[in-house]
């Protein structure tokens, strides 16, 4: 290995580090072999920072040679990019490294292949992806977080929009992920290297605040830490202290996403005591309250109930001599390392994990990947990365004593789940210390929570359900059970959600036409007939809205194909036509009337609503009662489309407020204007106001917006008037 020369590329660095750990010669001669090939085969390469391509497979494998990993995992680190970016295949890799880093390599290389920034299904894909590889050899992940993580450290050298792209990805998506696998060191400088690009302003300002008292804080860390070994090594022998400031990132999410101030942020500081037992951790945890005084509800034993990443310590915030709170975390070395490196401590300290394809701390991967299965609907994958994996999470215990871990923000349904999906399905609903709480309750640390269960076998969720739930596995076993148990009623909700979408987005079609088209797009979602497409539909397998877009399109080209072929696939317009003479797509015989609170007028934009008992009530588009956004409004059904008959000249009432001087002679000048354009006038009120002026509402009848608005005009040539307007009283 001496003849390798690398060129000032780092390869010396990784060797150093490598000889350290005391890596067996033969690894490290596979590692050199792996250098070499990989620097031929990127000869000629350069990154956008203008460094030749090698240092960064080179970089990689240095991150995964600090967490300790494995030889294949670092060779495989060395040749991730040559399959994609050189002539290099992964045959010639397995011929020289043999099946394990070919594999390896060929698992990183297809994480790769899809765009990761662009649609939100490119990005679902990818963690698919990334999901499956974790579940077959988790250090394909690694490798991949290693990567990102020298990525993030170069990003500044790609434009602003990708900077910041990349930067929310990693935050939402790779952060999580090496949180669950427990890695921290890679979680935290992910986050902070995300926050600096995606809020630079923010970021530099907690970086200047910490700057500038750092000599302060640093002197207080100190003298903590002196005061806490005195009396620690004269209780527990051979314990280790030391101390720490909070990521920029943890302060960031206190003070932006809870608004904290800097100063209300207690777990700035934080002083970590390192022991050799269990037995020590509390009886050092004896020590610290006896030292100083806890903060009530900041008392967090992760040792008794770990994390689901395997992460165990005691948490403790106290406050010192000076009223400054500090957190004190707890732990045994074998806790520490867990913390520090987690999966990767299996390789870094060989803890006896002997089988890391699938083994217990894995099994969250395959509860992902199973929970997508009936979940068409690719940002569902994409909102569980966001909410299953984030690193706030619940601990909630059963009548039993039994603990339960959430993410924050699950509720009482998502703790019925969690439990069993007989006991999700059967609920019916919940106490939380005893007493009854309403259904979508989120849970908090500590609660007991009761779920009360029905004795009816038939009994099951409800579909409103799945606007309630947070996790993924309560959304996917509320669809498995509505896609085993009511296949006819998922094939008559789906087929009047298919109804109600394409008369919002005006399709229509003939019976015959409409069950070919609806068959084609049934076979496009891979579905076999047309009820198998309703019945996804139904249980929530599918998101219709989504498709409506292409299937708008489909329509189109439908409707022009025909055409050419002078074929006639639409069906009559129903229309009803009101003695108002408005007309309300896809209602025949229907009772109408005009909304009191805008009074709507032939030449104004209209919308009808279904009111209950008294048939369609038309308004104004631009109402104060119509919803702007109708898709997103309450029951959006109930919105139809409307629009004025082209030959109605029928007349109206409508409402004029004429605000004028209180003069004699006044209201007869008005009435007169009116009478000679023919205006018959319902009702009038006066109000007199106290600066001489006096409002006039005076109800008219016309028979269009233009006729009203040449009404208004001669009004408010009548000397005296200072204004009219047209008011929906």
């Amino acid at each position: 290995m001496s003849d390798i020369q690398d060129n000032g590329d780092g390869f010396s660095g990784l060797l150093e580090k490598l000889k350290e750990r005391a890596e067996p010669a033969e690894n490290i001669a596979v590692i050199g072999r792996a250098y070499e090939i990989a620097k031929a085969a990127h000869a000629g390469q350069k990154r956008l920072s203008g460094q030749p391509y090698i240092s960064h497979p080179i970089a990689v494998a240095d991150i995964l040679a600090g967490l300790g990993m494995d030889m294949p995992s670092i060779a495989s680190a060395l040749l991730h990019d040559t399959v994609e970016d050189t002539a290099v295949t992964i045959e010639t890799i397995n011929a020289e490294f043999g099946s394990e880093v070919a594999e390896l390599v060929d698992g990183v290389t297809k994480l790769g292949k899809v765009p990761l920034t662009t649609k939100e299904e490119q990005q679902a894909e990818n963690i698919r992806k990334m999901l499956l590889a974790m579940s077959q050899d988790i250090r394909v992940i690694i490798i991949k977080l290693a990567d990102r993580l020298h990525n993030m450290r170069t990003l500044s050298y790609k434009p602003p929009q990708r900077r910041r792209d990349i930067a929310l990805e990693t935050l939402e998506i790779y952060a999580p992920i090496a949180h669950r696998l427990g890695i921290r060191s890679i979680k935290v400088e992910l986050e902070d290297l995300a926050i600096s690009f995606l809020d630079p302003v923010a970021y530099h300002e907690i970086e200047a605040r910490l700057s500038e008292q750092s000599s302060s804080r640093n002197e207080f860390l100190n003298e903590i830490k002196e005061q806490i070994s005195r009396r620690i090594k004269a209780e527990v022998a051979g314990a280790h202290i030391d101390g720490r400031i909070k990521s920029v990132h943890g302060i960031y999410r206190k003070m932006y996403m809870q608004n904290k101030t800097f100063d209300e942020i207690y777990d700035i500081y934080a002083v970590r005591i390192i022991v050799d037992s269990v037995i020590d951790c509390y009886n050092c945890l004896g020590v610290i309250h006896d030292m100083f005084r806890p903060l009530p509800g900041r008392f967090k034993d992760y040792i008794s109930t770990p994390k689901p990443n395997m992460y165990q310590s005691l948490h403790t915030t106290v406050i010192g001599s000076a009223g400054i709170p500090f957190e004190v975390q707890i732990r045994t070395w074998e806790m520490h390392r867990t913390a520090e490196y987690g999966i990767a401590a299996h390789w870094k300290y060989k803890l006896g994990l002997t089988n890391f394809r699938m083994n217990d701390r894995l099994a969250w991967i395959r509860q992902l990947i199973d929970s997508q299965k009936d979940a068409e609907n690719p940002e569902d994958i994409v909102l569980t990365i966001k909410t299953d994996l984030v690193p706030d999470e619940v601990f909630v215990f059963t009548p039993k004593g039994d603990v339960i871990n959430l993410p924050m923000g699950s509720t009482v349904i998502d703790f019925a789940y969690a439990i069993h999906s007989a006991v999700g399905n059967r609920m019916q609903g919940a106490k939380v210390d005893g007493r009854i709480v309403p259904i979508d309750y989120k849970v908090k640390t500590g609660e007991i929570v009761d779920i009360i269960t029905s004795s009816n076998p038939n009994k099951g969720p409800s579909r409103d359900w799945l606007k309630i739930v947070h996790t993924s596995e309560a959304r996917s076993k509320i669809r498995s059970w509505y896609k085993k148990e009511r296949r006819e009623e998922n094939i008559a909700e789906g087929k009047a959600e298919v109804e109600r979408e394409f008369r919002r987005n005006f399709i229509r079609l003939n019976d015959d036409a409409l069950q070919e088209f609806l068959k084609s797009i049934a076979e496009r979602q891979h579905f076999n007939s047309v009820d198998d497409f309703y019945a996804a539909i139904g249980y929530g397998g599918i998101t219709l809205s989504r498709h409506m877009p292409k299937i708008k399109d489909d329509y189109n080209r439908l409707l022009k194909s025909s055409a050419d072929k002078n074929i006639n696939i639409v069906p009559e317009k129903k229309r009803s036509k009101s003695s108002e003479g408005v007309v309300v797509e896809g209602i025949d015989n229907c009772l109408m009337k005009f909304s009191r609170c805008c009074n709507p007028l032939p030449g104004d934009e209209i919308i009808g609503f279904i009111t209950r008992g008294h048939g369609v009530s038309i308004h104004k588009r631009d109402c104060t009662n119509v919803p702007k956004d109708i898709e997103s409004a309450p029951e959006p059904d109930r919105w139809l489309s409307a629009y004025w008959d082209k030959n109605v000249r029928d007349e109206f009432k409508s409402t004029l407020l004429i605000t004028c001087f209180n003069r004699v002679g006044m209201l007869a000048d008005i009435s007169t204007q009116f009478a000679n354009m023919r205006v018959m006038i319902h009702d009038i009120n006066l109000r007199q106001n106290k600066d001489g002026r006096c409002a006039l509402a005076m109800t008219i009848t016309v028979n269009s917006i233009e006729h009203l608005k040449s009404v208004m005009a001669k009004i408010e040539k009548v000397n005296g008037v200072l204004s009219v307007e047209r008011t929906g009283m």
